[in-house]
Protein backbone atom coordinates (compact mmCIF):
# COMPACT_ATOMS: atom_id res chain seq x y z
CA UNK A 1 0.00 0.00 0.00
CA UNK A 2 1.44 3.77 -0.96
CA UNK A 3 0.49 7.09 0.29
CA UNK A 4 -1.15 9.31 -2.42
CA UNK A 5 -1.50 12.88 -1.14
CA UNK A 6 -4.31 14.67 -3.49
CA UNK A 7 -4.02 18.46 -2.98
CA UNK A 8 -7.09 21.11 -4.94
CA UNK A 9 -9.94 18.35 -3.25
CA UNK A 10 -12.61 21.00 -4.72
CA UNK A 11 -12.28 19.85 -8.01
CA UNK A 12 -13.45 16.50 -7.60
CA UNK A 13 -11.49 13.64 -9.38
CA UNK A 14 -14.14 10.29 -7.97
CA UNK A 15 -12.93 8.03 -10.84
CA UNK A 16 -9.66 8.55 -9.86
CA UNK A 17 -10.29 8.85 -6.03
CA UNK A 18 -12.05 5.56 -6.03
CA UNK A 19 -9.80 3.40 -7.75
CA UNK A 20 -7.08 4.75 -5.99
CA UNK A 21 -8.81 3.46 -2.39
CA UNK A 22 -9.60 0.34 -4.45
CA UNK A 23 -5.94 -0.31 -5.13
CA UNK A 24 -5.30 -0.21 -1.53
CA UNK A 25 -3.76 2.92 -1.51
CA UNK A 26 -3.78 5.66 1.61
CA UNK A 27 -5.23 8.36 -0.45
CA UNK A 28 -5.08 11.97 1.67
CA UNK A 29 -7.27 14.63 0.50
CA UNK A 30 -6.21 18.25 1.15
CA UNK A 31 -7.68 21.79 0.53
CA UNK A 32 -7.15 24.07 -2.05
CA UNK A 33 -4.70 26.98 -0.56
CA UNK A 34 -3.12 24.06 2.15
CA UNK A 35 -0.15 25.50 3.94
CA UNK A 36 2.79 24.87 2.75
CA UNK A 37 3.95 23.40 6.36
CA UNK A 38 1.01 21.59 6.02
CA UNK A 39 1.22 19.64 2.25
CA UNK A 40 4.89 19.22 3.65
CA UNK A 41 4.12 17.40 6.96
CA UNK A 42 1.74 15.24 4.30
CA UNK A 43 3.83 14.68 1.91
CA UNK A 44 6.53 13.48 4.20
CA UNK A 45 5.68 9.51 3.96
CA UNK A 46 4.29 9.79 0.20
CA UNK A 47 4.59 7.83 -3.05
CA UNK A 48 2.94 10.00 -5.63
CA UNK A 49 1.64 13.35 -5.07
CA UNK A 50 -1.03 14.70 -7.28
CA UNK A 51 -1.71 18.54 -7.36
CA UNK A 52 -3.64 21.16 -9.45
CA UNK A 53 -3.46 24.48 -8.36
CA UNK A 54 -1.49 24.30 -5.21
CA UNK A 55 2.67 25.51 -5.61
CA UNK A 56 4.45 22.27 -4.57
CA UNK A 57 7.62 24.53 -4.02
CA UNK A 58 11.46 23.29 -3.17
CA UNK A 59 10.32 23.12 0.65
CA UNK A 60 7.68 21.01 0.04
CA UNK A 61 9.73 18.59 -2.09
CA UNK A 62 12.68 18.24 0.05
CA UNK A 63 10.38 17.36 3.21
CA UNK A 64 9.00 14.21 0.63
CA UNK A 65 11.84 11.67 1.42
CA UNK A 66 9.67 8.82 -0.85
CA UNK A 67 8.54 10.50 -3.41
CA UNK A 68 8.41 8.78 -6.99
CA UNK A 69 6.19 11.42 -9.00
CA UNK A 70 4.25 14.48 -9.30
CA UNK A 71 1.24 14.41 -11.02
CA UNK A 72 -0.56 17.96 -12.24
CA UNK A 73 -3.79 16.83 -13.30
CA UNK A 74 -4.50 19.86 -15.71
CA UNK A 75 -1.97 21.63 -17.87
CA UNK A 76 0.01 24.44 -16.22
CA UNK A 77 3.17 23.98 -14.48
CA UNK A 78 4.06 26.96 -13.19
CA UNK A 79 3.15 26.26 -9.81
CA UNK A 80 5.69 23.37 -9.36
CA UNK A 81 9.52 23.74 -8.85
CA UNK A 82 10.55 21.97 -11.48
CA UNK A 83 14.43 22.56 -10.57
CA UNK A 84 13.70 21.65 -7.29
CA UNK A 85 12.17 18.02 -8.46
CA UNK A 86 14.80 17.07 -11.15
CA UNK A 87 17.42 17.72 -7.87
CA UNK A 88 15.89 14.88 -6.32
CA UNK A 89 15.07 12.49 -9.27
CA UNK A 90 11.12 13.27 -8.75
CA UNK A 91 9.67 13.05 -12.16
CA UNK A 92 7.14 15.46 -13.44
CA UNK A 93 4.11 15.08 -15.42
CA UNK A 94 0.72 17.04 -16.48
CA UNK A 95 -2.07 16.36 -18.64
CA UNK A 96 -1.58 18.55 -21.74
CA UNK A 97 -4.16 16.88 -23.96
CA UNK A 98 -7.60 16.79 -22.27
CA UNK A 99 -8.94 19.98 -22.54
CA UNK A 100 -7.46 21.59 -25.69
CA UNK A 101 -10.84 21.74 -27.53
CA UNK A 102 -12.58 22.34 -24.61
CA UNK A 103 -10.47 25.03 -23.39
CA UNK A 104 -10.63 26.83 -26.75
CA UNK A 105 -14.62 26.22 -27.25
CA UNK A 106 -14.49 28.47 -23.83
CA UNK A 107 -12.34 31.36 -24.79
CA UNK A 108 -14.38 31.11 -28.53
CA UNK A 109 -17.72 31.47 -26.00
CA UNK A 110 -15.76 34.65 -24.13
CA UNK A 111 -15.29 36.16 -27.28
CA UNK A 112 -18.79 35.90 -28.54
CA UNK A 113 -20.49 37.30 -25.42
CA UNK A 114 -18.29 39.93 -25.31
CA UNK A 115 -18.57 41.03 -28.78
CA UNK A 116 -22.18 40.83 -28.56
CA UNK A 117 -22.55 42.79 -25.23
CA UNK A 118 -24.09 39.89 -23.34
CA UNK A 119 -23.47 40.66 -20.28
CA UNK A 120 -25.00 44.09 -19.81
CA UNK A 121 -27.87 42.76 -22.19
CA UNK A 122 -28.63 40.35 -19.51
CA UNK A 123 -28.37 42.65 -16.46
CA UNK A 124 -30.41 45.07 -18.30
CA UNK A 125 -33.37 42.58 -18.97
CA UNK A 126 -33.03 41.63 -15.10
CA UNK A 127 -33.44 44.81 -14.12
CA UNK A 128 -36.44 45.84 -16.98
CA UNK A 129 -37.72 43.14 -18.44
CA UNK A 130 -37.01 44.07 -21.87
CA UNK A 131 -34.85 46.31 -24.05
CA UNK A 132 -35.07 48.33 -27.05
CA UNK A 133 -32.60 48.54 -30.09
CA UNK A 134 -30.60 51.86 -29.28
CA UNK A 135 -27.27 53.16 -29.84
CA UNK A 136 -25.57 51.43 -26.70
CA UNK A 137 -26.70 48.36 -26.94
CA UNK A 138 -25.09 47.97 -30.69
CA UNK A 139 -23.04 44.81 -30.96
CA UNK A 140 -20.05 43.82 -33.22
CA UNK A 141 -20.42 40.98 -35.76
CA UNK A 142 -17.13 38.36 -35.64
CA UNK A 143 -16.74 38.18 -39.89
CA UNK A 144 -14.37 40.26 -41.00
CA UNK A 145 -12.08 40.91 -37.98
CA UNK A 146 -9.18 40.07 -37.27
CA UNK A 147 -7.96 37.96 -34.24
CA UNK A 148 -4.49 38.14 -32.27
CA UNK A 149 -3.27 34.63 -30.93
CA UNK A 150 -0.45 34.93 -28.25
CA UNK A 151 0.26 31.80 -27.94
CA UNK A 152 -0.03 29.18 -31.21
CA UNK A 153 -0.22 25.28 -29.29
CA UNK A 154 -2.89 22.89 -29.12
CA UNK A 155 -5.59 25.09 -27.55
CA UNK A 156 -4.36 28.12 -29.96
CA UNK A 157 -4.61 26.29 -32.85
CA UNK A 158 -7.96 24.82 -31.69
CA UNK A 159 -8.95 28.70 -31.69
CA UNK A 160 -7.85 29.87 -34.56
CA UNK A 161 -9.41 26.88 -36.22
CA UNK A 162 -12.49 28.09 -35.15
CA UNK A 163 -12.38 31.82 -35.97
CA UNK A 164 -11.54 30.89 -39.17
CA UNK A 165 -15.03 29.36 -39.59
CA UNK A 166 -16.55 32.47 -38.40
CA UNK A 167 -14.78 33.96 -41.62
CA UNK A 168 -12.15 35.84 -38.67
CA UNK A 169 -8.54 37.06 -40.39
CA UNK A 170 -6.24 35.61 -37.46
CA UNK A 171 -2.75 36.04 -36.96
CA UNK A 172 -0.57 34.45 -34.56
CA UNK A 173 2.25 35.70 -32.39
CA UNK A 174 4.55 32.51 -30.87
CA UNK A 175 8.20 32.41 -31.00
CA UNK A 176 8.34 29.00 -30.94
CA UNK A 177 6.00 28.62 -34.02
CA UNK A 178 7.45 29.56 -37.58
CA UNK A 179 5.77 31.49 -39.95
CA UNK A 180 3.75 33.51 -36.75
CA UNK A 181 4.36 37.12 -36.57
CA UNK A 182 7.68 38.56 -35.29
CA UNK A 183 6.71 41.48 -33.67
CA UNK A 184 4.18 41.27 -30.65
CA UNK A 185 3.18 44.84 -30.50
CA UNK A 186 2.94 45.26 -34.32
CA UNK A 187 0.24 42.23 -34.17
CA UNK A 188 -1.56 43.92 -31.76
CA UNK A 189 -2.36 47.25 -33.01
CA UNK A 190 -4.29 45.61 -35.88
CA UNK A 191 -6.36 42.80 -33.97
CA UNK A 192 -9.95 43.72 -33.10
CA UNK A 193 -9.67 40.52 -30.82
CA UNK A 194 -6.48 39.35 -28.56
CA UNK A 195 -6.97 35.67 -27.23
CA UNK A 196 -4.19 34.66 -24.78
CA UNK A 197 -2.54 30.74 -25.43
CA UNK A 198 1.24 30.51 -24.00
CA UNK A 199 2.20 29.24 -21.08
CA UNK A 200 3.38 30.99 -18.24
CA UNK A 201 7.49 30.91 -17.86
CA UNK A 202 10.23 33.63 -17.12
CA UNK A 203 9.81 34.75 -20.56
CA UNK A 204 5.83 35.08 -20.75
CA UNK A 205 5.24 36.78 -17.23
CA UNK A 206 3.57 40.26 -17.64
CA UNK A 207 3.97 39.58 -21.48
CA UNK A 208 1.27 41.57 -21.97
CA UNK A 209 1.90 45.13 -19.99
CA UNK A 210 1.74 48.65 -19.89
CA UNK A 211 3.25 49.10 -23.35
CA UNK A 212 1.24 46.28 -25.46
CA UNK A 213 -1.91 47.59 -24.24
CA UNK A 214 -1.36 50.53 -25.70
CA UNK A 215 -0.44 49.41 -29.06
CA UNK A 216 -3.47 47.89 -28.83
CA UNK A 217 -7.02 49.19 -31.01
CA UNK A 218 -9.10 51.17 -28.21
CA UNK A 219 -11.98 49.04 -30.25
CA UNK A 220 -10.41 45.78 -29.43
CA UNK A 221 -10.66 43.43 -26.48
CA UNK A 222 -8.54 41.50 -25.02
CA UNK A 223 -9.55 37.47 -23.90
CA UNK A 224 -7.67 35.14 -21.28
CA UNK A 225 -8.13 31.67 -20.66
CA UNK A 226 -4.36 30.82 -20.26
CA UNK A 227 -2.90 32.37 -17.24
CA UNK A 228 -3.84 35.55 -15.15
CA UNK A 229 0.22 36.75 -14.57
CA UNK A 230 0.68 36.60 -18.40
CA UNK A 231 -0.91 40.12 -17.99
CA UNK A 232 -0.13 42.78 -15.86
CA UNK A 233 -3.04 43.32 -14.31
CA UNK A 234 -2.44 47.09 -12.52
CA UNK A 235 -1.45 48.21 -16.26
CA UNK A 236 -4.51 46.57 -17.45
CA UNK A 237 -7.12 47.61 -15.01
CA UNK A 238 -6.02 51.10 -15.69
CA UNK A 239 -6.36 50.41 -19.56
CA UNK A 240 -9.85 49.72 -18.77
CA UNK A 241 -10.85 52.61 -16.31
CA UNK A 242 -8.76 54.62 -19.16
CA UNK A 243 -11.41 53.12 -22.02
CA UNK A 244 -7.95 52.27 -23.88
CA UNK A 245 -9.40 49.35 -24.52
CA UNK A 246 -12.77 48.03 -25.40
CA UNK A 247 -12.99 45.54 -22.84
CA UNK A 248 -12.42 41.91 -21.66
CA UNK A 249 -13.05 38.51 -20.99
CA UNK A 250 -11.02 36.67 -18.91
CA UNK A 251 -11.11 33.14 -17.19
CA UNK A 252 -7.94 33.49 -15.24
CA UNK A 253 -6.05 35.73 -12.48
CA UNK A 254 -3.06 36.00 -10.84
CA UNK A 255 -4.60 35.91 -7.41
CA UNK A 256 -7.38 33.45 -7.63
CA UNK A 257 -10.02 33.26 -6.33
CA UNK A 258 -11.36 36.78 -7.99
CA UNK A 259 -13.33 38.20 -4.99
CA UNK A 260 -15.61 41.29 -5.04
CA UNK A 261 -13.96 42.88 -2.14
CA UNK A 262 -10.31 43.12 -1.03
CA UNK A 263 -8.76 41.77 -4.30
CA UNK A 264 -6.69 43.61 -6.83
CA UNK A 265 -9.05 43.07 -9.41
CA UNK A 266 -12.44 44.09 -7.11
CA UNK A 267 -13.51 46.70 -9.50
CA UNK A 268 -14.07 44.14 -13.11
CA UNK A 269 -17.35 43.17 -11.42
CA UNK A 270 -19.18 46.68 -11.87
CA UNK A 271 -17.62 46.98 -15.58
CA UNK A 272 -20.45 46.06 -18.00
CA UNK A 273 -17.76 45.35 -20.90
CA UNK A 274 -16.17 42.94 -18.38
CA UNK A 275 -16.85 39.31 -18.60
CA UNK A 276 -15.64 37.03 -15.78
CA UNK A 277 -15.12 33.23 -15.67
CA UNK A 278 -14.06 31.38 -12.42
CA UNK A 279 -11.32 29.50 -14.17
CA UNK A 280 -13.81 27.20 -15.97
CA UNK A 281 -13.47 26.96 -19.61
CA UNK A 282 -12.12 23.28 -18.79
CA UNK A 283 -15.02 21.91 -17.24
CA UNK A 284 -16.98 19.55 -19.16
CA UNK A 285 -18.20 16.51 -18.70
CA UNK A 286 -16.30 14.84 -21.72
CA UNK A 287 -13.04 16.98 -20.49
CA UNK A 288 -13.25 15.74 -16.77
CA UNK A 289 -13.86 11.79 -17.86
CA UNK A 290 -10.61 12.54 -20.51
CA UNK A 291 -8.55 14.40 -17.35
CA UNK A 292 -9.47 11.48 -15.25
CA UNK A 293 -8.54 8.60 -16.98
CA UNK A 294 -5.12 10.21 -18.14
CA UNK A 295 -4.53 10.85 -14.82
CA UNK A 296 -4.93 7.83 -13.82
CA UNK A 297 -3.23 6.19 -16.30
CA UNK A 298 0.20 8.33 -14.98
CA UNK A 299 -0.86 7.40 -11.19
CA UNK A 300 -0.51 3.61 -12.09
CA UNK A 301 2.82 4.10 -13.75
CA UNK A 302 3.96 5.61 -10.60
CA UNK A 303 3.06 3.61 -8.29
CA UNK A 304 3.89 0.28 -10.45
CA UNK A 305 7.43 1.53 -10.73
CA UNK A 306 7.15 2.44 -14.16
CA UNK A 307 8.87 5.50 -16.27
CA UNK A 308 6.19 8.45 -15.54
CA UNK A 309 4.42 9.24 -19.55
CA UNK A 310 5.65 13.19 -20.29
CA UNK A 311 3.41 13.85 -23.46
CA UNK A 312 3.67 17.57 -22.94
CA UNK A 313 6.04 19.40 -25.24
CA UNK A 314 7.04 21.79 -22.70
CA UNK A 315 11.13 22.06 -22.59
CA UNK A 316 10.43 22.14 -19.04
CA UNK A 317 9.30 18.92 -18.80
CA UNK A 318 11.78 17.69 -21.94
CA UNK A 319 14.42 18.45 -20.00
CA UNK A 320 14.13 15.66 -17.39
CA UNK A 321 16.35 12.92 -17.72
CA UNK A 322 14.98 10.88 -14.79
CA UNK A 323 11.99 8.93 -14.42
CA UNK A 324 10.11 9.63 -17.67
CA UNK A 325 9.52 8.30 -20.71
CA UNK A 326 8.73 10.80 -23.52
CA UNK A 327 5.42 10.15 -25.95
CA UNK A 328 5.80 12.17 -29.68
Amino acid sequence: MAKVVRTDRELELPGVDAALRAGGHELVLLSDGVAEDALMNDVREATLLLMCYTPVTRRVIEAAGKLKGIVKYGVGIDAIDLAAARERGIPVANIPEYAEETVAEGAFALMLAAAKKLKPLQRAMEREGWIWPTQEWLAGDLAGKTLGLVGLGRIGSSFARMAAGFRMRVLAYDPHVKDTMPDLRAMLAECDFVSIHCVLNDETRSLIGEVELRAMKPTAFLINVSRGAIVDEAAFLKALEEKRIAGAALDVYAQEPLSRHGHPLSALYAMDNVILSPHLTFYSREAMARLEAQTLERCREVLEGRPLTVRSRDPRLRAQTRGVRFAD
